[in-house]
């Protein structure tokens, strides 16, 4: 029985529980089993306490106490006595009575006491059957007497063993109408819990220290709020979230379906400048405004961001959980894992990737018959096709079920893919830099029969289904996107998909839990989604369209949801637009640009920054004329904003070695080339403090007029398309395509895909394709040595110069300061 009650407590289709057992059976075990806000009898000692403290409303009142109560009329002055009235049904009584200030007594049948104190109750309420050797004489006349039992809320009634059936039948006819106003009103909870609810959030106080400590000492320093405590303050239901651990739960989809109806919130994206190998502090800037918006501002506000990949964590950029007092906490269970979708996605790849070359092998070593007899195989003495194999029969035009129908010519046609090992685009996937992983040679032993080729190992975050992860809306959508990935052509020339490789169903599968977004919380006790992962320079470089949407909807109408797009404008911010605006059909209210005085000196003329090296001093001393030179490049990146309609903010990033002539400077000029606004910031050394003005620019920003649009229409040719990218964002003069890229565009185009977007693969530390131009390169041909297609995700990718898919470890990656404290198991030197 309990284990049916916790069943029936976890469906969402059941609203109330009502309990109808024998009498043996109501046990304190079996009532409390049941979930106080499902429990219709209010048996439950949760309703019960509820009751006692007075917090009716809150509570579910039994309903045979309700009707004993109704009719009980005129009570003043009067003594009631309740006989035989035990458990949760007769305390319910008691308390209610009590509460409506009548003179309450209570008595067992067997009490010695029982004949004085009937003899002196104008009232007496009777819970169970009265022995035979208690006499009627003993009650006086005149007496109001009230019969229950638990079972008058049952049919089975057994009205013979009671005095007074009149009266009994009355009290469970109530009791049934109670019961049913019980659940009337159950479901009316409901209904209300359905509906979009006002944030009731407790901010975190934050007490910044000078100078700062490290990223992991702030954090640690910071105790969280349980993350289904946030989750409540927020507006979500228990029952749509999933807990992993203390601090971070995956959020059902089912939100998007309750709150469909409930207006978006603003929506503001986070880009940069052309950044130094340091980074200039988007992720920093996101957090920061998002706790300013809403710890200082009382303004509802989400941050959605990407999921770090283990391979910058461990080489040389370290994670990327902001800094400073602008952090998402726990920032090493943010940075380590977190809820396990990176390697959700490198198990789905690569089975995909097993899939094809063993597929290979084995059309490479069968008949036409051994191959179908293996596809197709007798089981328990039937044989038939799977799903996904009938389906690859319609898309043949093969309408057939039955396996024994199939001509030979058919048979050959369902079992044999022709994969050409020459077209194959789909790489195994590992989330670690790894150089020696960039050309490898798979099959070498003699159990694959001679079938070698050539391969590489991509770094997870570049693999399409991170890509499709970041661009499904909804787990339809993901799949569909799945089993549309082409991962090579046959010998005729015509693409291979993973539906046809039947796998569509089982990458689904593995990827079903890695779709739901991650909640967590900043330093100052705010939400974030943490979701999806993929690099802007070899993706499309931002968090996922789920948990935007999702963020949206909470945040209600007058909200911010603040998320950000990797690198520079010219890369992130143009994907997010071109690509992930066109997938979830969302428009962007402002756009914050994010810029600091080091990258500026650097664009300006001064020397090379080195991750891991000492800053020259150009960078640490007051330089007004490096900084006016370097202004171009933040310029440049304003006027590719103003390109699609969007409002910009520039936030200027101020570090401790900025003097206040050059933030002044870089302000003014921000203003002057077409900025909203200019704000410098503080929210590494300050938190959420230090971005208050930020956050009132971008408030005011959202205001404004927004005549949002796409740079290129999608019925543009590929090459075409390019070419707008190339010329109208980075400022190249033209684009070369080498002879394997135009190959590449012709192929796609005849096979039907050249009306997806683009998304380039190119440095980002440069708006050139090198890396060691910066400012505002000018003059230059943009080379094109390649063109990918992810028809999954729905963009073709052509990689500019010799971009690489796999990182590589420099001389001392950031391993060497992360160790592990084998008593405490505190994790040391992440940043």
């Amino acid at each position: 029985i309990v284990n049916e009650i916790l069943r029936l407590n976890e469906d969402p289709n059941v609203q109330g529980l009502a309990l109808d057992l024998p009498e043996s059976l109501y046990s304190s075990k079996v009532l409390n089993a049941v979930k106080p806000e499902k429990d219709v009898d209010g048996l439950s000692d949760v309703n019960l306490g509820r009751l006692v403290r007075g917090e009716a409303y809150d509570c579910l009142v039994p309903p045979t106490a309700c009707a004993v109560m109704e009719l009980l009329e005129d009570l003043g002055g009067k003594t009631v006595l309740l006989v035989g009235a035990g458990g949760a049904v007769g305390a319910a009584l008691q308390c209610m009575l009590q509460r409506e200030g009548v003179a309450t007594l209570s008595c067992r049948w067997k009490a010695p006491q029982l004949q004085t104190k009937l003899l002196h109750a104008d009232v007496v309420v009777v819970g169970s059957t009265k022995p035979d050797d208690v006499p009627g004489s003993w009650i006086k006349p005149g007496t109001t007497i009230i019969s229950y039992s638990r079972d008058l809320l049952s049919e089975k009634h057994n009205y013979g063993r009671q005095n007074n059936h009149a009266a009994e039948n009355t009290v469970g006819s109530l009791a049934i109408a109670m019961r049913m106003q019980n659940m009337v009103k159950n479901t009316e909870r409901w209904i209300q819990s359905q509906q979009y609810r006002k944030w009731d959030l407790r901010c975190l106080k934050l007490q910044p220290l000078s100078p700062v400590p490290s990223d992991i000492e702030i954090s640690r320093a910071q105790r969280p709020k349980a993350v289904d405590v946030l989750a409540k303050e927020i507006g979500l239901l228990t029952d749509e979230i999933e807990i992993y651990g203390q601090t971070k739960a995956k959020v059902r989809l089912s939100l998007l379906e309750r709150l469909k109806d409930q207006p978006d919130g603003k929506y503001v994206l986070v880009a940069g400048i052309t950044p130094t190998p340091l980074g200039e502090g988007k992720s920093t800037v996101t957090i920061g405004l998002v706790q300013a918006l809403t710890a200082h501002l009382n303004i509802n506000s989400f941050a959605c961001l990407r999921q770090p990949s283990q391979g910058p964590t461990f080489g040389v950029k370290g994670g990327a959980a902001g800094g400073g007092y602008a952090q998402v906490i726990p920032m090493e269970e943010f940075n380590l894992h977190l809820t396990g979708d990176i390697h959700a996605i490198t198990a789905a790849n690569n089975l995909l990737a097993a899939a094809i070359d063993a597929r290979i092998l084995h059309e490479n070593t069968q008949s036409d018959k051994a191959l179908y007899n293996r596809l197709v195989p007798v089981v328990n003495g039937v044989r038939g096709f799977s799903a996904i194999q009938l389906a690859r029969l319609r898309r043949l035009g093969i309408n057939k079920t039955d396996p024994g129908t199939l001509t030979e010519e058919e048979i050959s046609r369902f079992a044999r893919l022709d994969i050409d090992p020459s077209t194959i685009t789909w790489q195994r996937v590992v989330d670690t830099n790894d150089r020696f992983l960039r050309k490898i040679t798979v099959g070498q032993a003699n159990t694959e029969k001679g079938f070698v080729r050539q391969a590489q190992f991509d770094i997870a975050v570049a693999s399409e289904i991170m890509a499709i992860l970041a661009l499904a809306t909804s787990l339809q959508d993901m799949k569909e996107r799945l089993g549309k990935m082409v991962v090579a052509n046959d010998k005729k020339g015509e693409p291979i998909t993973a539906e046809d490789l039947g796998v569509t169903g089982a990458l689904a599968v593995l990827m079903k839990d890695a779709i739901k977004p991650t909640l967590m919380q900043t330093l100052e006790g705010t939400p974030v989604f943490v979701h999806a992962g993929p690099f802007a320079n070899i993706a499309h470089g931002n968090s996922s369209v789920l948990a935007d949407k999702i963020a949206l909807k909470l945040v209600g109408e007058k909200g911010f949801v603040v998320t950000e797009a990797g690198f520079g404008a010219d890369i992130g911010m143009e994907k997010f637009f071109n690509i992930k605006c066109r997938a979830s059909g969302l428009v962007p209210s402002v756009v914050v640009l994010v810029a600091t005085v080091r990258a500026l000196k650097m664009h300006g003329g001064g020397p090379n920054v080195t991750a891991g090296a000492p800053l020259k001093k150009e960078y640490t001393e007051e330089n007004l004329q490096l900084v006016a030179d370097g202004c171009c490049n933040l310029q440049k990146q304003i006027q590719i904003t103003q390109l699609f309609g969007v409002p910009v903010v520039v936030a200027l990033n101020v570090f401790k070695t900025d003097s206040p002539a050059e933030v002044d400077l870089v302000c003014k000029i921000a203003k002057q080339s077409g900025a909203f606004d200019a704000v410098p910031c503080n929210h590494w050394s300050a938190g959420g403090r230090g971005a208050v003005k930020l956050a009132q620019a971008v408030e005011k920003a959202a205001n404004q007029k927004n005549s949002f649009k796409y740079l290129y229409s999608l019925e543009l040719p590929i090459v075409e398309k390019i070419r707008i990218i190339a010329q109208k964002v980075y400022g190249a003069q033209d684009i070369e395509l080498s002879p394997a890229a135009q190959s590449q565009v012709d192929c796609y185009t005849r096979q039907g895909f050249g009306n997806l977007p683009i998304c380039m693969a190119k440095t980002h530390l440069s708006l050139s394709h090198q890396p060691e131009r910066k400012g505002v390169p000018t003059g230059f041909i943009l080379p094109i040595s390649d063109v990918r297609a992810s028809i999954g995700a729905g963009f073709i990718y052509p990689l500019v110069g010799t971009m690489s898919t796999m990182p590589g470890l420099p001389t001392r990656p950031c391993f060497y300061d992360i160790d592990l404290d084998p008593v405490t198991e505190q994790v040391k030197g992440l940043f």
